[in-house]
């Protein structure tokens, strides 16, 4: 298709009496239209929609994201040693989420079944994804909460899925300790699912008075007791940013996708709810 915007600006230059002036008006026009062919092909072979434009820059991200997903979810769930029903479960789920076509559908157990293979290699998955998401930032983030919910579908995080997501995130451009403490931070936002406290996977005893309630709140929002009531505040402000579900789709989120930006920010916000109250800030 990047040819197109060539041969409009010959067939310009010889429909209109040889004018340079004519080449260049088609080469402008050859330019669009391969731009929005380009956006509609991405659209149909990633399944969400026929678009071009601006709109073809967002849907490229889309279509990545989708495979780069589908294809880590299946390498994490083979990182164990086998696929668990419980993961098979929670990527067919995560399919029904999406409101695929049959089709689309099969392109995405395709990615995963790729992803599951021994001689799968995820550098240049990863190059193109990071390529592609350079100036979406948070989609990265949101690909590292996806691939940590399967890697705890079963109910719990097997050491080679821990290691992979160790080797995962340096290449998305996080730190050791930025790693840990995302992973801390996901942990603690676990806590507050459903807008409500949980100790231990069942409803805590103490409710959100109780100590580790407390405790769980901090972890959730990335901070300490010792820190200010500013730093908290600043840190709550910045994840209540960074999972904003109509910031997400601007940068290329798929919109069924967003369901879980939007639960997390509902437990970020149940947190921070508490913190307010045990510190008494306004």
């Amino acid at each position: 298709m990047k040819f197109i915007k060539y041969i409009v600006a010959v067939a310009f230059y010889f429909l209109f009496g040889n004018s340079l002036w004519m080449a260049f008006l088609g080469l402008i026009v050859g330019s669009f239209v391969s731009f929005k062919l380009s956006g509609g092909l991405i659209g149909q072979l990633s399944g969400f929609g026929n678009v071009g434009g601006i709109t073809g820059i967002k849907t490229e991200k889309q279509s990545v994201f989708f495979k780069t997903a589908f294809s880590l979810m299946g390498t994490l769930a083979k990182a164990d040693g086998r696929v668990s029903e419980e993961e098979i479960s929670h990527v067919e789920n995560f399919m029904t989420q999406l409101n695929m076509s049959q089709t689309h559908r099969k392109q995405a157990i395709n990615h995963f079944k790729e992803g599951s293979k021994s001689d799968f290699k995820i550098e240049p998955l990863l190059q193109k994804f990071n390529q592609v998401t350079a100036t979406s930032p948070n989609l990265k983030q949101m690909l590292m909460v996806y691939l940590t919910r399967v890697a705890l579908a079963d109910g719990q995080m097997h050491p080679n899925e821990l290691n992979l997501l160790r080797e995962i995130a340096p290449q998305l451009g996080y730190s050791e300790q930025a790693f840990e403490q995302f992973m801390a931070m996901l942990q603690g936002q676990d806590q507050f699912a459903g807008g409500g406290y949980h100790q231990g996977g069942s409803a805590g005893r103490g409710g959100f008075t109780s100590a580790s309630a407390i405790d769980s709140a901090y972890q959730a929002i990335g901070v300490s007791k010792d820190d200010s009531d500013a730093e908290i505040k600043k840190s709550y402000r910045r994840l209540v940013r960074e999972y904003h579900p109509d910031k997400l789709m601007g940068q290329g989120l798929p919109e069924a996708m967003i369901k879980e930006a939007t639960e997390r920010s509902q437990e970020i916000q149940t947190a921070y709810d508490l913190i307010k109250k045990s510190r008494g800030m306004k």
